[in-house]
């Protein structure tokens, strides 16, 4: 950096930065999903996101012990997060709001400690010992589980005709929590026949646990066969889960909890969210349908509320799972859901998926975890401006309904996105619309909502090191230069319309934006504009006969 004094005389040498700071883009395709899971486990709470990036790690955290991750009662959130997953997406955040469909207050039963059993295998994948907390201790958090290697007391019996110990077979466990270790017992072994001056079994050493309990899982082989692989494991208390009446409050969950829909909405980066499992709730008659659209509407709403922050979220919308027709889905939204924003969308119809817990035989699901894949798709594939649209969702095997031509003449203008069968071309989504009011045209597409989105977020993030920077010419043209490189950036990667970077954008900073009133407050004020491509939804060939003489 320059100084501002000299005093001795000689050659100075300063660095000094002059150049702007490159804009990096922010990732678009970070989904999140509300609803039902199998289990609840390894350090997932019930009403709090947990981060997600693959399908396995979906059931190290929300599915049973060697489960396929889907639930007896066929929740539908399972259906969408892997169909997030087979359709391209990455990285999403789950919010579970319980392992069962909830019932009465009266009726409810909380599950006990055993439902969130830890079972910890031996080296060959086999079921070793079985921890769960014990009832006095589920009030006061999880704990960890410690397996380590040890020794045995003595490597030489007393008596000259018993074996001599395998050092192997040993093992220690600690217990702890936030850390600190709470019990400590060593020289264990899976033997029940183990000399006292040897070791001692596990299942003897655990009794007088004060926080565990453990349970044999392993009866045949021999005690190294049976012993338990080393790590580190958690086992936690079984989650406190809703019931009927208020089901609604888990559900909507509270932003300082960081729960349920508003606790997603403080991570910053999620930028797309579905609650599939609205309609499974409804379906069954836990929630009426004025109870999913104040849902639907909260989601909607903070998806527009982002201040001070450029708003950079959409949610997916599902119909009811009872509104089948063309004319029904038009009748719901236009007089019972009756809420247009463009941060929202909405498709059409619900989808068939083949179902595990049923011998592969398909089941109708939601179709909004299935079309958020394809949109994190298209934004790896081709970037976020491509409308995620003549795509072939994975793992769809059928419709609920085969919507003709005519019939998408009726919703396609209301903003209704149909998933269509064509003749030798399978399944595709046909519609890349958002949910906004139809005069506001400039935001009808998708791909456009989501790219100002993205650019209003990159440019956020990207300008931050331009705060407390003195307020003068030179820093006007720094921003100018960051701001407009990274736009040409995206006008050559074809984001942006227009012959030239002129045409495509332009940003403007300078003293008719920043008087001097400006300046005593302590604002910079930059004009940006861009020109959008949107996608070619209607591709019109004008065709006639021409006889090949030029008309005068």
């Amino acid at each position: 950096m320059a100084r501002l004094d000299y005093f001795a005389p000689g050659v100075y040498v300063e660095e000094v930065d002059r150049g702007s700071r490159p804009i990096e883009g922010v990732q678009t395709n970070i989904a999140a999903f509300v609803g039902f899971t199998e289990a609840i486990r390894n350090g997932a709470e019930i009403g709090k996101p947990m981060l997600v990036t693959s399908w396995n790690q979906y059931l190290q955290y929300f599915a049973r012990e060697n489960s396929d991750g889907f639930t007896d009662f066929d929740a539908y959130l399972p259906f969408s997060v892997n169909g997030w997953f087979l359709n391209g997406g990455a990285r999403c955040w789950i919010v579970s709001i319980g392992t069962q469909l909830p019932k009465p207050a009266e009726q409810t039963t909380q599950p006990g400690p055993e439902s969130t059993a830890l079972t910890v295998k031996t080296t060959a994948k086999r079921d070793s010992l079985q921890f769960t907390l014990k009832e006095g201790q589920t009030d006061n958090g999880s704990v960890k589980v410690e397996i380590i290697p040890d020794e045995p007391k003595t490597i030489e019996p007393s008596d000259e005709n018993a074996p001599a110990p395998i050092p192997a077979e040993f093992f220690q466990i600690k217990i702890l929590r936030d850390g600190e270790e709470l019990e400590q017992h060593g020289n264990l072994t899976m033997d029940p026949d183990v000399s006292q001056e040897v070791g001692t079994y596990v299942q003897t050493a655990l009794r007088t646990s004060q926080y565990i309990n453990v349970e044999i899982k392993a009866q045949k082989g021999l005690p190294l066969a049976r012993r338990p692989i080393n790590g580190q494991y958690e086992v936690s208390p079984p989650p406190v889960l809703p019931t009927q009446e208020n089901l609604t409050r888990y559900v909507q969950g509270v932003r300082d909890d960081r729960s349920g829909i508003q606790g997603l909405f403080e991570i910053d980066e999620v930028t797309i969210v579905a609650c599939p499992d609205l309609m499974k709730a409804h379906q069954v008659g836990l929630l009426d349908l004025d109870q999913v659209h104040g849902i639907m509407e909260l989601m909607v709403s903070l998806c527009e509320n982002a201040a001070p922050n450029p708003p950079n979220r959409m949610v997916v919308l599902d119909t009811p799972y009872d509104v089948n027709k063309p004319q029904e889905v038009v009748r719901w939204l236009n007089d019972d859901f009756c809420r247009r924003s463009m941060f929202a969308a909405l498709y059409y119809p619900w989808i068939k998926v083949p179902n595990p817990r049923k011998n592969g035989k398909p089941i109708l699901v939601p179709p909004s975890g299935h079309m958020m894949g394809v949109w994190s798709r298209t934004d790896e594939s081709r970037g976020v401006y491509k409308a995620p649209a003549n795509e072939t969702p994975r793992g769809v095997n059928g419709l609920a309904y085969d919507c003709n031509f005519r019939e998408q003449e009726l919703l396609n203008p209301l903003g209704i996105n149909c998933i269509r069968t064509f003749p030798g071309r399978g399944i595709k989504v046909w519609g890349a619309r958002t949910l906004v009011e139809p005069d506001k045209s400039e935001w009808r597409y998708i791909s456009v909502r989501r790219l100002m989105s993205y650019i209003e977020k990159s440019i956020e993030l990207g300008t931050q090191w331009v705060v407390f920077e003195p307020n003068d010419q030179d820093l006007w043209a720094r921003v100018r230069r960051t701001v407009s490189n990274f736009l040409e950036r995206l006008w050559r990667e074809g984001a942006l319309f227009g012959a030239s970077p002129e045409q495509a954008y332009y940003v403007k900073c300078d003293e008719t934006l920043n008087t001097p009133d400006t300046m005593i407050l302590g604002r910079l004020y930059v004009e940006v504009g861009v020109c959008p491509v949107r996608p070619a939804e209607f591709v019109v060939f004008r065709v006639s006969q021409w006889t090949g003489q030029d008309e005068e």
